[in-house]
């Protein structure tokens, strides 16, 4: 049962991702993450203070900023591969980022602040946010990790991540930091960040950079997941359900070694929910979603479903 459930993901996927990619090719000005235009494009670009580099991780356009920066350091080594680096495969990252930022998922669930809400502090971060939280580990600990690889070369200033208001200690916050509380992790991240280093462009192999990279990302996913199980009480019951769904189809869309380039992701995010699914949420009928974004939902939940099963 789990090798069908995982094939009608791939079923659902492939005949409307080849229609999308026939209809648009996925570089266009609205296929980059919103706000891009306004994040810093290179480290030097943050705020110095004492000496460090100091980003602010619970600020959209910050963590937006961390992203681009990685783009642009990595951009060399993708150069084969697309033009004006379409071609990176760092690109699912913060386009999955943006779709977040998008849905309203960053915002504060429990509805205590006005963090995240366009009528409050729009580019705020909640660290309530199951995804927010979930997402500083695709975010931070790579970017933390490619430093110490050392993809900006030699920095003259040390970094700084501010922490967020509360629940400080779910998180670290420098290199040294990271390192002493999650070695494996940062491990994975600063081995996909070496192998392209070390790369020309013309020796470079596509798919192990994709197996280093979906390595690192799955494993970022393992470690968060129990970490952040509280911040699941603050959404509903449907949303809930597809954070954890979503959360167990990376494992097996990693296993494929998917390719995460710009019109390749964005292909793809035209399927996910295009909200935040609430109370009175029915799959496979969700009246104002697609057709195919009710399939995929239903897809993954019972590709999750069959995974639990099959133990």
């Amino acid at each position: 049962f789990g090798i069908r459930a995982l094939l009608v993901v791939t079923v659902t996927l492939s005949p409307v991702t080849a229609l999308a990619q026939s209809e648009n090719d996925g570089t266009g000005e609205d296929a980059y993450p919103p706000l891009w235009d306004l994040a810093p494009e290179s480290l030097l670009d943050f705020p110095v203070k004492d000496n460090k580099i100091v980003i602010s991780a619970w600020n959209y356009r910050e963590r937006l900023g961390v992203y681009k920066s990685l783009l642009s350091a990595s951009a060399k080594y993708f150069g084969a591969f697309g033009p004006q680096n379409s071609g990176n495969i760092l690109w699912g990252l913060p386009l999955q980022h943006g779709w977040q930022f998008h849905t309203g998922r960053l915002a504060d669930p429990s509805g205590v602040t006005s963090c995240g809400y366009e009528n409050g502090e729009h580019l705020c971060q909640s660290v309530r946010s199951w995804w927010s939280c979930m997402n500083y580990y695709l975010a931070i600990i790579p970017f933390l990790g490619a430093v110490e690889a050392g993809l900006f070369g030699q920095l003259p200033y040390e970094i700084e991540i501010l922490p967020p208001e509360e629940r400080k200690d779910d998180f670290c916050y420098s290199v040294k930091d990271c390192w002493s509380h999650m070695p494996k992790l940062m491990d994975d991240w600063k081995a996909f960040f070496e192998v392209n280093k070390g790369s020309a462009a013309f020796s470079f192999k596509l798919d192990d950079a994709l197996g280093l990279l979906w390595k690192a990302h799955t494993t970022s996913i393992a470690y968060a997941l129990p970490k952040f199980q509280d911040r699941l009480k603050y959404l509903s019951d449907p949303e809930a359900n597809f954070g954890k769904d979503w959360s167990n189809a990376v494992d097996f869309i990693g296993a494929t070694h998917f390719l995460t380039d710009l019109p390749t992701t964005n292909n793809f995010q035209a399927f996910l929910p295009p909200r935040m699914l609430v109370e009175g949420d029915v799959l496979p009928s969700i009246s104002d979603f697609t057709p195919e974004q009710n399939k995929v939902l239903i897809s993954m939940r019972a590709l999750h479903k069959a995974n639990k099963l099959t133990g």
